[in-house]
C-alpha cells in the first residue's frame, strides 16, 4: 500500500485563520486601490467642472471691483461739485449781504448828516436868535438911568 492519501491534506486552524486573513487583506488592497483610483477620478471630474465656475467668478469679482471704483469716483465728483456749489452759493450770499450793509451804511451816514446840518442850522439859528436878545437886553440895560450908584465893597483890613 501506499503513503499517499487519496484524501486532501487537512490544515490546521491557524493556517486556516492565515489563510483567511491573507484573502481579506488581499482583499482590501484591491478595493482600496479601486476606491482610490475613483476618488482621484472623482477629483479631477469636480476640478474641471470648477475650473470655468473659478474663472467666471474671478471675472465677475473683477467687474464688480471696475463698477465699485467707477461709483465711488463718481460719488466722489458729486460730492465736490455740491461742495463747490455750495460755497459758490455761500459767496453770492456773503457778497449780497455785504452790498446790503453798504447800503445801509450809507443810507444812515446821509441820515445822520441831515440831522447834522439841521442840527446845526438850528443852532446857528437859536445862537443867533439868543446874541441878538442879548444884545437888546444890554440896550435897554445901558439906556436905564441907574438911580444909586453901586458901591463897592472894602475888604477889612487886619
Amino acid at each position: 500500500m501506499s503513503n499517499n492519501a487519496t484524501k486532501p491534506e487537512e490544515k490546521g486552524f491557524f493556517e486556516k485563520v492565515k489563510e483567511t486573513i491573507e484573502e481579506l487583506w488581499d482583499g482590501t488592497k484591491d478595493k482600496a486601490e479601486d476606491i482610490k483610483d475613483t476618488a482621484e477620478d472623482k477629483f479631477k471630474d469636480l476640478t474641471k467642472k470648477t475650473a470655468p465656475a473659478k474663472r467666471s467668478a474671478a471675472k465677475k469679482a473683477t467687474t464688480a471691483k471696475a463698477a465699485v471704483k467707477k461709483n465711488a469716483a463718481n460719488t466722489t465728483a458729486k460730492a465736490k461739485t455740491v461742495a463747490k456749489d455750495a460755497k459758490a452759493k455761500v459767496a453770492d450770499v456773503k457778497t449780497k449781504a455785504d452790498a446790503k450793509a453798504k447800503d445801509i451804511t450809507a443810507k444812515a451816514k446821509k441820515a445822520a448828516d441831515g440831522v447834522k446840518a439841521k442840527a446845526a442850522t438850528k443852532a446857528k439859528a437859536v445862537t443867533a436868535n439868543a446874541k441878538t436878545e442879548v444884545a437888546h437886553a444890554k440896550k435897554a440895560v445901558d439906556a436905564k438911568p441907574t438911580s444909586t450908584p453901586i458901591k463897592a465893597k472894602r475888604k477889612p483890613v487886619f
